[in-house]
């Protein structure tokens, strides 16, 4: 690979030696969301944890599109911007049926924005910048500590922990399940996927090579260098470019890696042989999820909890947004400002937001593969209609790219802009010092535009007025109050509020989606 793999240190356990306190919060999986998990609560003061079965970042790319809600959420983290300046930054998307442009979108034709649409960025490397920020916070990261084994009781949880030293076990009031799609921790407690397995295949190849393609995501169905099957192009950091070819569910995955099969497929993608294969991997559509990602003292976050089909960028970027939502509610549980029953709020608020993602993956899988018969026929004459017709080409679905869900707050509401409303995240705006996702923070805060906050012991935000801000925020109102939560998501929102009516609303935010 173009990438040099750096191990990291194993350090031997105190545990194995004595009997270590019982930990707060442990966290299994030292991926991105693990360690996101880990900075997050970090920000809030509780130290976590984390225990991993490797000792490097992740093999090859995998997750490579990071959307703008994740890179706000990665820059609260302390490496957003390091991840733009690595990145491959970009908005527009096209798709092609055969060698003809059907339809094209811009993710963000606005400016006023810290963050880009998307960046592609190799997971290894979020993986790589997270670690260096954990370490900086004093994150204990546990390398080659494999969990084998896991135990409930009524207020903690007992792992045992395999080391290259021996095993050991450890107590924790709270452990996070972020072990991937093929979660240990998940087998343990017998707990099974709902959802749909879709008899669908796809080659993953990353390449090296030198080219000129556009800083856009490419989409073809039945291109001429792949005929009766879908591909896409993504350009990523050091002249690494991510290619999907769709193979069909009868493909062997094991002869479909191997060089001399792909090397003569990517020939055909980019029209020539100057190129070297960086890393490969076949894939199965999946869009499943546990039923409930809260058990007792086990919460499941990220691809252990959910798992997407891979066009939208639904994986990574749902993690994280899992991370979002329960960060703040676990650190307020652990530092003894809130109930374990606030931890439910976490729980229904992501698992809708799963459900939104598994939706829109189920239909852009369906587009790509359809069923014999009337998917089928539905599908071709919506490409061909595109090629002609402008109402057919917002119906192509190679993928509707992850954006952040409203959540279905009851909540107090006012006629001001839908962009704001409560259970979205607030909207990104320039202030006069700065950006509207780093003034807002990591607690709750009261947002007072063209008038004075009512009296409470929340933070109070007064930025004052630009036309952005009354763009995305007040409409054609003169003032307005907004209650933020700690993830940035609106809770409530008045055009005048009593201190009351915001000691009401930040006590019913807790609870989260109805």
């Amino acid at each position: 690979m173009a990438y040099t793999h750096q191990h990291f240190e194993y350090v031997k356990p105190y545990g194995l030696t004595a009997i270590e306190p019982r930990h707060k919060v442990i966290i299994v999986g030292a991926g991105p969301i693990g360690l996101a998990m880990a900075i997050e609560l970090a920000n809030h003061g509780v130290k976590a944890t984390v225990l991993d079965d490797n000792n490097v970042v992740s093999v090859g790319s995998r997750a490579i599109c990071w959307s703008k809600r994740s890179l706000e959420i990665l820059d609260r983290l302390g490496i957003g911007e390091r991840c733009v300046t690595k990145g491959v930054t970009w908005k527009v998307g096209r798709t092609f049926h055969r060698d003809k442009e059907v339809f094209s979108f811009d993710l963000l034709p606005e400016d006023g924005h810290k963050m880009p649409a998307f960046v592609n960025l190799q997971q290894y490397f979020v993986e790589e910048f997270l670690v260096q920020r954990a370490e900086e916070l004093g994150v204990d990261l546990r390398w080659k500590n494999r969990v084998t084994a896991l135990e409930q009781h009524d207020d903690f949880a007992t792992l045992k922990v395999e080391t290259p030293d021996g095993t050991y076990s450890l107590d924790a009031d709270w452990v996070i399940a972020c072990d991937g799609a093929r979660s240990p921790i998940r087998e343990m407690m017998r707990l099974e996927f709902d959802g749909e397995l879709f008899e669908e295949r796809f080659l993953i190849a990353d390449i090296e090579m030198q080219g000129n393609f556009a800083s856009e995501r490419w989409f073809w169905f039945e291109p001429n260098f792949h005929p009766g099957q879908s591909a896409l192009l993504h350009k990523q950091p050091d002249n690494i470019y991510r290619i999907d070819l769709q193979l069909g569910w009868d493909t062997d995955p094991e002869m479909e890696k191997r060089p001399e099969n792909v090397i003569p497929r990517i020939e055909k993608v980019v029209g020539h042989s100057d190129f070297k294969l960086d890393w490969v991997s076949v894939y199965t559509f999946q869009c499943r999820r546990l039923r409930s990602f809260v058990h007792n003292r086990v919460l499941f976050v990220g691809d252990s909890a959910h798992i997407v089909s891979p066009f939208g960028a639904r994986g990574g970027n749902g993690g994280l947004g899992d991370v979002d939502a329960l960060g703040w509610r676990l650190a307020a549980v652990v530092n003894g400002a809130a109930e374990a029953a606030v931890l439910q709020g976490y729980d229904r608020e992501r698992c809708y937001g799963a459900d939104e993602n598994l939706l829109n993956s189920s239909r852009s899988t369906r587009f790509m593969s359809p069923e014999p018969g009337v998917e089928r026929l539905f599908r071709d004459a919506v490409l061909h209609l595109a090629a002609h017709a402008d109402f057919a080409r917002p119906m192509v679905n190679s993928g509707r790219l992850s954006r952040p869900c409203v959540y279905p707050l009851r909540a107090p509401d006012a006629p001001l802009p839908a962009a704001a409303r409560p259970g979205a995240v607030a909207p990104e705006a320039p202030l006069e010092a700065g950006w509207m996702t780093e003034a807002l923070g990591g607690d709750f805060v009261i947002l007072a535009l063209g008038c004075d906050a009512p009296q409470t012991e929340l933070r109070v935000l007064t930025p004052k007025l630009n036309d952005t801000l009354r763009r995305r925020y007040l409409g054609d109102q003169p003032q307005a109050i907004y209650l933020i939560r700690p993830d940035q998501v609106v809770a409530a929102r008045w055009l005048t509020a009593l201190s009351g009516d915001v000691e009401q609303a930040l006590a019913q935010s807790w609870s989260g989606a109805a």
